[in-house]
């Protein structure tokens, strides 16, 4: 068990499933200090049963962070509390299984609600407790569909590309004032993230091959905590795509276009 984390207040939202689950869970095995957000509260509440067994403080609020005023609330409740945040952990996340022309605006607009500006409602809300402290860490979790688009997730990839680009122009903006940001970039997730996806088709497409578990990006998510990186590709062979895109978006094309007529 590692001490550097340690005693540390953790921001974790999308908690109640997933990767969030997981993450919280690896960060209470560090000994960090949690506050736990999501929108299901019994969900929310029996994580926080299971992370006072491991002998660590938390505080579970349930939380829709495609809301500006329940992000605010959640930030200021976690400093009432602790009287620090040291790192926010932008993970809540939804999905939605529709060519662009099937996308309703109501359902892109969902989409960047939560995606992208839940995350940018935590970040605005966080950077000023940081900014006191002279120290924090915010971590952003995209995907390698925020490096390079694929069918059926045009929203989905618009929201984690726009997500990138926000975490880059921050990291830039916070250099030298203590203030640390990253992003991580799983592949597919064997998590419950696909079931939930909305459909207006009634498909059910799972993820594609590689496939890792909520417990693989968590150790991801730790580790880059640890030691912060400005971006993480879970899957490092997953870079070679974003090279290859880079210099050959038709080639790229082509090889998505395989991977993604496969049966999962």
């Amino acid at each position: 068990m590692g001490t550097g984390l340690a005693g540390q207040v953790v921001i974790v939202t999308g908690a109640s499933s997933g990767i969030g689950r997981e993450t919280a869970l690896h960060f209470a095995r560090e000994r960090a200090r949690l506050v736990l957000a999501a929108r299901r509260q019994q969900r929310l509440q029996g994580l926080e049963h299971e992370i006072e067994a491991l002998g660590t403080e938390v505080l579970s609020l349930p939380t829709d962070v495609a809301q500006q005023d329940q992000v605010e609330a959640m930030v200021e409740r976690a400093l009432e509390r602790f009287g620090r945040v040291d790192i926010l952990v932008n993970n809540a996340g939804v999905g939605l299984v529709a060519l662009v022309e099937e996308t309703s605006p109501e359902d892109m607009e969902m989409i960047l609600r939560v995606n992208f500006l839940g995350a940018f409602y935590g970040i605005r809300a966080a950077l000023p407790i940081m900014r006191r402290q002279g120290s924090g860490h915010i971590i952003n979790v995209s995907s390698i569909v925020g490096k390079r688009g694929i069918p059926l997730s045009g929203a989905y990839c618009a929201s984690k590309f726009a997500l990138i680009g926000l975490s880059e122009s921050l990291r830039l903006e916070l250099k030298g004032s203590g203030i640390r940001v990253s992003v991580i970039c799983p592949v597919g997730t064997a998590t419950e993230f696909f079931d939930a996806a909305k459909d207006p088709r009634g498909r059910k497409p799972g993820p594609k091959p590689p496939v890792q578990t909520p417990s693989h990006v968590a150790r991801a998510i730790i580790r880059c905590a640890r030691s912060p990186r400005p971006e993480v590709i879970v899957y490092p062979p997953a870079r070679l795509l974003v090279v290859l895109n880079a210099l050959s978006p038709t080639l790229a094309d082509w090889v998505i276009g395989i991977v993604t007529s496969r049966k999962a």
